[in-house]
């Protein structure tokens, strides 16, 4: 298994490269609440579509032997406890979570900045959690099988694209500076990679089939938290219901056509 670490790692680190080409878009484009809004929707269907169709039915497979689906789902519901318990650990000063006000009169344009920052900010740090088991279950398929894991890494990619989309707009909408907006999206990502060789480190003796699925379940319903309690709140603060329901739609759409023509 040890032959094929470089090209396993390499695969989970152009995985997690690719939130900076998220932030390209933004550090390319110009930012605006349609930018926003339709960037988290993007990220949230993204999300959503591969939690529930690519990464619980592929973490169920891999635990046939330990109790198939229903071991996946308390693997699922376990991810979205730990990113709960997280989420009520942040103080309320902190936590964006509550993003009303993000477009409304009441409360300057700092008040507007700090709370787009503290969006940007906290996305950044539960994508990075997330990125952590998901590029060691990235790592551990390319291991096994290299041709296996490509594909996957292909997948984690492209919706990791619209993930650093997520991070950098509100951290430009609220500095002005592409530049900080590209690093907070490419240090996201960046956990994938690093994420995957601690986590290796520490677990190698104990890989197994039935580790990477509870790693791709927990994963799934850590992504599904993040979609609904941070992402569409989020989008929907800034006004521009349409453009976030249209970007979770095409979010989706992505995901699924990208997966088809992987599959």
């Amino acid at each position: 298994m040890l032959t094929g670490l470089p090209g396993a790692f390499l695969l989970t680190l152009l995985a997690g490269l690719s939130t900076g080409l998220g932030g390209l878009v933004v550090a390319r484009g110009r930012s605006s609440p349609r930018l926003l809004a339709s960037g988290l929707g993007l990220s949230a269907g993204v999300m959503v579509y591969v939690s529930f169709m690519e990464l619980l039915a592929g973490g169920a497979e891999q635990l046939h032997r330990h109790g198939g689906m229903w071991t996946a789902l308390a693997c699922f519901f376990g991810g979205i406890a730990l990113i709960m318990l997280i989420d009520r650990l942040v103080p309320d000063s902190m936590n964006p979570h509550e993003p009303v006000g993000l477009h409304h009169d009441q409360g300057s344009d700092g008040d507007r900045g700090r709370r787009l920052m503290r969006a940007g900010t906290m996305t950044a740090l539960a994508l990075t959690i997330h990125n952590l088991p998901e590029g060691f279950a990235t790592l551990v398929t390319g291991l096994d099988d290299f041709r296996a894991g490509l594909p996957i890494a292909v997948a984690i990619a492209i919706h990791n694209i619209p993930e650093g989309i997520a991070v950098a707009v509100p951290i430009h909408a609220a500095t002005g500076s592409r530049r900080k907006a590209m690093l907070y999206a490419l240090g996201s990502g960046m956990a994938e990679p690093i994420g995957a060789g601690l986590l290796f480190l520490a677990l190698a003796p104990f890989i197994s089939p039935a580790l990477v699925g509870g790693c791709l379940c927990a994963v799934a319903g850590v992504m599904v938290f993040i979609s609904l309690d941070e992402l569409l709140p989020t989008a929907e603060a800034v006004g521009e219901h349409h453009a976030a329901a249209y970007g979770l739609v095409a979010g989706m759409a992505v995901m699924a056509v990208s997966l088809q023509l992987l599959g």
